[in-house]
């Protein structure tokens, strides 16, 4: 019984917040952190799910930007926030494949690689596993 209930709380804790809910997640390492990302219209969520000392945004925002350009496709024009669960605002029509804005936030060129995991979250949920990094 005790084992179920941690697997659920485990489980809630990469859940997407209510605007990304029902949106499967991609999750991604980007230098020791790792991140859920949803992508819903022009914004993108990085949920962070590993434990890792980070009690202040600053050290994580750029890597959770760089998640979410990654999976989105987009330059991050903003990220809001705390250090567990981040929203970024997309710089480009995702449908039209064009860039809005050109003063996105600074991402560094990184190289992502495709693990060949995916993992199941239930039975209809999942999500592909990136490792990332940056040069």
């Amino acid at each position: 019984m005790i084992r179920y209930f941690a697997l659920l709380v485990l489980a809630a804790c990469s859940a997407g917040t209510p605007h990304f809910r029902d949106v499967p997640a991609t999750r991604v390492a980007v230098n020791g952190s790792v991140f859920d990302v949803r992508v819903r219209d022009d914004l993108a969520e990085a949920v962070r799910v590993n434990m890792q000392y980070a009690p202040r945004l600053g050290p994580i925002r750029g890597r959770a930007a760089q998640a979410m350009a990654q999976v989105s496709g987009c330059p991050i024009l903003d990220v809001l926030g705390d250090a567990a669960v981040t929203i970024g605002v997309l710089g480009c029509d995702r449908e039209a494949g064009e860039r809005l804005l050109q003063t996105a936030v600074a991402i560094p060129n990184y190289e992502c690689v495709d693990t060949g995991i995916f993992d199941h979250i239930g039975d209809s949920y999942g999500y592909q596993v990136f490792e990332c990094t940056a040069y």
